[in-house]
């Protein structure tokens, strides 16, 4: 069994933003980037798509995946202050790399046919050599957190991402055995449905400007689109800056390093 280690950070509002994360598995920041920057966003993003904000007539396919934005307005939405803040609470000073650009938006439309990506997961974050699926380890090799950006008010009906509520502490143990290597988001969905089933649900709904910033292993899952106005979302990684480490000899443990090293304990 390991010790729990501890925790540095200041304040009581740093302590319930960080137990927040450790017990849940994400927090969500309101407000964490100017509304206007948002709909700046959802502009460029409405041009990326090919399909007209007014016509939904053009909206022929349920999700369309834009790749990386790197114009102004992504980078001011990754930068402000009090993601700032939030990147040394949970990753650690100097422990996180900026972001100058966002990536990976699923936008989803209001449509009849079901979405294809809708499973359980968590996200990989390498490819090994001759693989297909991407890979993950136990110090998450490759991702300090998932972010996910709103750019559009997102409600219970606009498809919000699922989220399985502590999950992240699930999925620990079923890393181990895979050791630095990892395993692939394929081979391990089935243990991570299986030993999340009995997690609450929680929706990662919002205004645009909000953001949830995830621990690596929590457990999460589109859904179709039920609504009326298409949501806007960009969920990339905020980058490590080193990888994390899990026998620290001083004990200084980042928020998602003492998170994993409860899922070990727990399971112990």
């Amino acid at each position: 069994m390991r010790a729990a280690g501890r925790l540095a950070h200041d304040g009581p509002m740093d302590d319930e933003l960080v137990e927040r994360f450790l017990t849940d598995g994400f927090v969500k920041i309101e407000g964490a980037f100017p509304s206007r920057v948002a709909e700046d966003c959802a502009r460029l993003l409405w041009r990326e798509s090919g399909y007209d904000p007014w016509d939904p007539g053009t909206w022929k396919d349920p999700v369309v995946w834009v790749g990386g934005m790197a114009q102004g307005p992504f980078a001011a939405a990754a930068n402000s202050p009090v993601l700032h803040q939030a990147f040394d609470l949970l990753v650690g000073k100097g422990r996180w790399l900026p972001r100058y650009s966002l990536g990976s938006f699923p936008l989803r439309f209001p449509h009849a046919e079901e979405p294809d990506d809708a499973g359980w997961h968590i996200e990989g974050s390498y490819l090994p050599e001759g693989e297909s699926w991407y890979f993950t380890n136990l110090r998450s090799r490759g991702r300090a957190l998932l972010m996910l950006f709103l750019f559009s008010l997102v409600t219970e009906a606009d498809a919000p991402t699922r989220i399985r509520v502590g999950s992240h502490l699930d999925v620990p143990p079923l890393l181990e055995p895979y050791g630095e290597t990892g395993v692939s988001g394929l081979e391990i969905a089935p243990k991570l449905v299986e030993a999340s089933a009995h997690r609450p649900l929680a929706h990662a709904t919002g205004s645009p400007g909000d953001v949830y910033l995830c621990h690596p292993f929590l457990i999460h899952a589109a859904q179709a689109h039920h609504g009326t106005h298409p949501r806007f979302m960009a969920q990339p990684p905020l980058l490590p800056a080193a990888p994390y480490e899990l026998e620290r000899a001083d004990g200084d443990y980042s928020a998602v390093e003492f998170a994993i090293r409860r899922g070990l304990t727990e399971r112990a």
